[in-house]
């Protein structure tokens, strides 16, 4: 079963460029290799789309889990979803949303494996209501290198099923999982865009949206005088209540990005700069409210095929921190000032909150605060250096990075980050291994 890389097995980002010594295709639940007799260490590897070495088994081998994309139960009347470790989002939206059922929580995209979202916990722009991913997960299969196929749950194996959700896949294989979807009465949400020119005014409109809205998100600006820290557009909404009529079904059709882009001459500080404000001013009223489909709400880059892209053959490195609301937001404000001191920047930079609500993973991510996440494209020692004293800011102010999204954070960084690891180190099968779990622990990344 296991054959060389027939494609190139990379994350979103595209760095660091690494290769397994070979790949498992998964295409069977009861047709799976038995992973004591291989010569190296194994992955789960879904469809790339976590940002750095998370996914990736540097001279290991990769279990394909592609081939496990198949539909087992749903229930109509409760939104109870089982389904394969392989199935992908899009998967289940294209499925549930005529039904009138959603994912109980979504990422920036809807291209993730359902094992990926378990493996990663992911979250959306309803932490504050729905907490993340993990929280909906009712129980799922779990295959361990002992040969042993255990059933995970809050009630079964619990330790396994906590250790699992944000668990980086180095728990064992999942092969299905059983998700508890939301009800909805439309595809359409009803969006509030409100235009704000700084930090304060961007932590009223949170605060005041807590409670009204379920999906709450900002697209920043960070270039901009010291004082300010950043201006932006603020995003709320819910999922409107009146049916959904025959003129909704126009769609978008997807664009694409081809081939790489040369990301050192398009992406530098002038045009970030010029490509920012243009979009800030983009809109002209301080509030616009509409009606719009889920996907351009949750998934506006999906409609870019490819648009890692545009940050050229070297790749980039996207940074997500989460750090705690007290002390005037000093922590997030030493963190904007130093990115916007340093001349790199983002296109795509999210601002958000997250809630109070606890996740059942040990090495969940979310925790109460604010989140910002953007792109750099990738210089080298420069841009290294600024994401490690960018940690520094995050420990001192009690906060963490997102393992999904890193691939290059220390090792003390990880270990204050995430205090349970060694509660979760436990629970680490003996034969599942990557990358990024090589490199937090001070091991050879290689």
């Amino acid at each position: 079963m296991l054959q060389p890389p027939t494609k190139r097995y990379e994350s979103w980002g595209r760095y660091p460029r690494v290769e397994p010594c070979g790949v498992i295709p998964l295409d069977w639940r009861a047709e799976l290799p038995d992973f004591r007799e291989l010569t190296a260490s194994v992955l789960p590897y879904g469809y790339g789309r976590s940002y750095g070495d998370s996914c990736l088994n540097a001279n290991g081998i990769l279990l394909d889990t592609s081939g496990l994309r198949r539909f087992i139960a749903f229930d109509d009347a409760t939104g109870v979803l089982r389904c394969e470790a392989g199935v992908r989002l899009d998967d289940i939206l294209n499925l549930v949303v005529p039904r009138g059922w959603f994912l109980p929580v979504s990422p920036g995209t809807k291209f993730v494996s359902v094992g990926g979202a378990i493996a990663n916990d992911i979250h959306g722009k309803n932490h504050h209501q729905g907490g993340t991913w993990g929280r909906h997960v009712r129980r799922f299969e779990l295959v361990r290198s002992s040969g042993e196929r255990l059933i995970c749950s809050p009630e079964e194996h619990a330790g396994l099923y906590r250790a699992t959700i944000g668990g980086l896949g180095l728990t064992g294989l999942i092969t299905w999982a059983e998700i508890q979807l939301k009800p909805i009465t439309s595809a359409f949400i009803d969006e509030e865009q409100i235009r704000f020119e700084s930090l304060d005014e961007f932590m009223e409109l949170a605060q005041d949206s807590v409670d009204d809205y379920e999906y709450t998100v900002a697209w920043i600006d960070c270039f901009v005088e010291e004082g300010r820290y950043i201006r932006g557009h603020f995003m709320r909404g819910n999922h409107r209540q009146a049916p959904d009529r025959p003129e909704d079904a126009k769609r978008a059709l997807p664009l694409l990005v081809p081939f790489n882009l040369p990301g050192g001459l398009l992406l530098n500080e002038y045009t970030v700069r010029a490509f920012n404000t243009l979009y800030y001013h983009r809109q002209f009223a301080k509030r616009v409210r509409k009606e719009i489909h889920y996907e351009p709400f949750f998934y506006p880059l999906d409609t870019i095929q490819h648009w890692n892209k545009i940050y050229g053959d070297a790749g980039f490195l996207q940074y997500q921190c989460v750090v705690p609301v007290e002390n005037d937001n000093a922590a997030i404000k030493e963190i904007l000032s130093r990115i916007r001191r340093s001349g790199e920047g983002s296109f795509f930079t999210v601002f958000k909150t997250f809630g109070k609500i606890d996740s059942p993973g040990l090495l969940s991510f979310p925790r109460p605060g604010v989140t910002l996440a953007l792109d750099f494209a990738y210089r080298g020692a420069s841009t290294l250096d600024l994401l490690e004293r960018l940690d520094a800011v995050v420990r001192a102010g009690g906060g963490a990075v997102y393992p999904a999204k890193d691939a290059r954070m220390s090792p003390e960084s990880f270990h204050a980050f995430f205090p349970a690891w060694d509660e979760f180190s436990a629970f680490i099968d003996p034969c599942f291994s990557s990358s990024f779990i090589r490199r937090v622990n001070g091991e050879d990344a290689s």
